[in-house]
């Protein structure tokens, strides 16, 4: 159990520390190399769905995405006292804590943000769409913020545009469209949900020696 707790916490620290800096730094839509590398970047967008950017049905959707990963925190934690029991091994422990840390990062992100910050994305119901508000955000009183508990955005910024290039204007039928690759920005708990599936898919065998048994 000290070793989950130990993950959990440690993540959870650096998740939470770099989405307050950026999100108290940074305005909306900056974007600045990190070391000076253009594919490197610190990006500061706000995710009002899931990870790598995806989002769907508005509120309603994101109400949605709130008790789902409520239920997945609740499902992890009971299967952890099995595991626990059982003498489950490193292969299994240690991945499912990087995937339970990243579930809590984005929850708090999504439920307390609106409640702590003053400033922030926010659903228009007269458009019905998500838009940006205001600029640099600060720290105020818990329930002066800018939105509503559960109306908080998830603080994204890690982005590696490894290929940004405009196709020349000369070039038929894709001329001077944009490639970029990798697009997407994300944040700390999304990269260790997505390492911790990684490991487990890749060790599965030594996570699971007698199959999935939940």
């Amino acid at each position: 159990m000290k070793k989950i707790a130990f993950i959990t916490l440690f993540i959870l620290l650096i998740d939470q520390f770099t989405k307050i800096y950026v999100k108290t730094h940074f305005q909306l839509g900056d974007s600045v190399p990190v070391f000076g590398l253009d594919w490197f970047r610190m990006t500061f967008v706000e995710n009002p769905g899931m990870a790598y950017g995806f989002h769907f049905g508005g509120l309603l959707g994101k109400y949605f995405l709130v008790l789902v990963r409520v239920a997945l925190i609740g499902g992890i934690i009971f299967l952890f006292r099995k595991w626990l029991r059982e003498g489950a091994s490193n292969y299994l422990l240690i991945p499912m804590s990087m995937i339970f840390a990243g579930a809590i990062g984005n929850l708090l992100d999504g439920m307390f943000y609106g409640l702590i910050f003053d400033s922030g994305t926010i659903y228009d119901e007269s458009v019905g769409r998500w838009i940006e508000y205001g600029g640099i955000s600060h720290l105020v009183p818990f329930g002066h913020g800018y939105s509503a508990f559960m109306k908080g955005c998830v603080v994204d910024m890690i982005h590696f545009p490894l290929v940004n290039w405009y196709v020349p204007d000369s070039w038929p039928v894709i001329g001077g469209q944009h490639i970029e690759f990798f697009k997407y920005i994300f944040n700390i708990a999304d990269s260790s949900i997505t390492v911790g599936a990684v490991l487990l898919l890749i060790f599965r065998k030594k996570a699971f020696p007698n199959g999935l048994d939940f």
